[in-house]
């Protein structure tokens, strides 16, 4: 056997490095690594995100029609660990053409035939044009098979915390799950917190004028948050309008830590330890 490539080595050493790592890596709750404006180098970003000590990324669902790439990619060999979920984001409702009960029949299908680590991303959003009921119709499919399988939920709310709320009290989904990029008051993560579901860190964190989201993050406990990305989205402060990076995931631990006056170590095993009672990841 010949002597490994430059490519075969980097890949080599990030998985070497990864196995060492792996009883403290930190954790991208929530990245959409599978999207188009990672196929150029979706393979350096693995290797790159392996040696700064990311261990493993989840990748939510957004559309019936994005799954079956998703799965490929988390079945493909990489130096990460790679999970999936699945589930259609309010964004994605209208290009879905998909009614509701043929929705509900495919998810369920999709999940009994798949390793997904959680349903998702679903929930509500104020902010688009999709009617809010049509919205609900679906969030309360992902609620309802969360209660079926005993799956946790990866939720997007957006201008809309009050139905969240109220919807997730009246079906109380037995395995909790995430609220993903949570923007909002102490207050508001007291309630889902108090409703077992975690609360998602991004690069919010990082906008001086986020006051109220940085109050609310710096009293909660470290044990009610999970670290993420969103990547290709919702880039940091000075970083706007660049793609987004999972390899972004220290500097919101960084700015996490700041909130909460600890340490980034103490931050990263809390976080990535309560990533994976919430996604039954194993170490």
């Amino acid at each position: 056997m010949g002597q490994p490539g430059g490519q075969q080595l980097a890949l080599i050493v990030a998985s070497l490095l990864l196995a060492s790592q792996r009883a403290h890596g930190m954790i991208d709750s929530h990245c959409h690594l599978d999207f188009e404006v990672f196929d150029l180098n979706r393979r350096l970003v693995l290797q790159q995100c392996a040696v700064a000590g990311i261990t493993d990324i989840i990748i939510p669902g957004v559309a019936p029609v994005q799954w079956q790439k998703l799965a490929q990619l988390v079945a493909a060999e990489t130096p990460l660990r790679l999970w999936m979920a699945a589930g259609l984001h309010p964004w994605w409702i209208a290009t879905a053409s998909m009614a509701v009960p043929a929705f509900a029949r495919w998810l369920q299908v999709w999940l009994a035939q798949r390793p997904c680590v959680a349903i998702g991303e679903c929930g509500l959003d104020g902010g688009i044009e999709c009617p809010m009921d049509t919205q609900r119709d679906y969030f309360c499919v992902h609620l309802q098979m969360a209660c079926d399988l005993g799956k946790p939920l990866i939720v997007h709310a957006h201008k809309a915390h009050n139905d969240v709320l109220r919807l997730l009290s009246q079906y109380r989904p037995p395995a909790g799950g995430v609220i993903h990029g949570f923007a909002g008051s102490l207050e508001l993560a007291r309630q889902y917190w108090r409703l077992g579901f975690y609360i998602g860190v991004g690069g919010t964190i990082s906008y001086p004028r986020a006051r109220k989201t940085r109050a609310a993050l710096a009293a909660m406990p470290l044990e009610s948050l999970l670290l993420e990305t969103d990547a290709p989205d919702m880039p940091l402060c000075g970083m706007q309008g660049e793609p987004n990076s999972p390899l972004q995931l220290l500097k919101v631990a960084d700015h996490l830590a700041v909130l909460q006056g600890l340490s980034r170590d103490r931050v990263q095993q809390q976080t990535d330890a309560n990533a994976r009672q919430l996604f039954g990841l194993h170490a």
